[in-house]
């Protein structure tokens, strides 16, 4: 068995293999399950224990030569060749690269803080993750104000006496801002929040908002609705028309919601503005003392207003879209279409 063995070595360090094609029939001959390597393992269990010891020393020494010789020829078959680059055809055109576009929430997002940062507010952020207390506490939400229960909110679990939600509107983070900074503020707070609405073709359990804040001495309702008035006609034009309604929201009074006519429909009514021809896009008022004592703000020297919008709504208005869900369904199809949009 010993001749046989170490015939079989020579035979291997004297094959030269130059192809796949060549690697794989040795591979086959010697590796295999069924190859001669494999056969002489066999035939090795039946040797008497007295030739094992120097038969199975060469029988280690052919298989590690054949593993060796299979692993350089595969080494080589990955290298270029030196004249590889002949082989390459410079005049052909290139694989086709498509470029994506950025999401239209993305780029309403970017147009609104533009312009309100034009009038000098800053952007400030926050935890989507809040507390109870910044989020409805500070803002003279009631304790049994119906926004704090399940069928409005998002809660997060947790063994402590505190309550954690998803929040519900990026006032919380104007909240942290009038809490560590003081007058005046001017400042814009965009962010994603969470709602636990029905999802249909005007409301979805998450969006994106963008609020404002601005306190100082002598703020009045003019400076607010001269505020959205320049926002509006620099998002959709000075053409546009635009209304007041009187409303009412905690953190805030005297408190206005403010319609624009329907873009979608050019005012003659159409599901998106419930055939009214008029959509709201915003509530806003000038911030209550409440809040402004809350966040240790002197409510007897400064006054301010605030607002909030959200951006999956201005979105639809701007750019012509009958259903908020089409924003989270990633369809190239729309996707696609504000590739040209800056």
């Amino acid at each position: 068995m010993e001749d046989k063995i170490k015939s079989f070595l020579e035979e291997i360090n004297g094959f030269t293999l130059t192809s796949e094609e060549d690697a794989e029939n040795f591979r086959l001959k010697y590796l295999s399950k069924r190859g001669l390597i494999t056969s002489l393992f066999e035939e090795f269990k039946t040797l008497p224990p007295e030739q094992r010891k120097s038969t199975g020393k060469i029988l280690n020494e052919l298989k590690q030569a054949a593993e060796q010789k299979l692993a350089e020829a595969k080494a080589n078959s990955q290298q270029p060749s030196a004249n590889s680059h002949q082989q390459l055809d410079l005049s052909l055109p290139p694989a086709p690269f498509t470029l994506g576009s950025r999401h239209p929430i993305s780029i309403v997002k970017k147009q609104m803080t533009d312009i309100f940062t034009r009038l000098g507010f800053v952007i400030s952020e926050g935890p989507e993750i809040e507390d109870d207390w910044h989020n409805f506490g500070a803002l003279n939400f009631p304790p049994d104000h119906p926004a704090r229960d399940m069928q409005d909110t998002f809660f997060v679990e947790t063994e402590g006496a505190d309550k954690f939600l998803l929040r519900t509107h990026t006032s919380s983070v104007q909240v942290r801002v009038m809490e560590n900074q003081k007058p005046p503020i001017r400042t814009i707070s965009p962010g994603r929040v969470y709602r636990n609405e029905t999802i249909s073709a005007r409301a979805h359990c998450q969006f994106h908002q963008v609020e404002g804040l601005y306190i100082d001495e002598g703020v009045s309702f003019a400076d607010l609705k001269q505020t959205l008035y320049y926002f509006v006609q620099e998002m959709f034009g000075e053409k546009i028309e635009i209304r007041f309604r009187p409303s009412f929201f905690p953190f805030t009074e005297p408190s206005a919601e403010m319609d624009i006519t329907c873009l979608i429909c050019e005012g003659k009514g159409c599901p998106v503005c419930k055939h009214s021809g008029w959509v709201e896009i915003l509530g806003c008022g000038m911030v209550h003392p409440n809040v402004l004592d809350n966040c240790k703000i002197d409510s007897t020297k400064y006054t301010g207003f605030a607002f909030g919008m959200g951006v999956e709504r201005i979105a639809m208005l701007k750019f012509r879209i009958n259903d908020l869900r089409l924003f989270f369904e990633n369809d190239m199809r729309f996707l696609s279409q504000f590739k040209s949009v800056l």
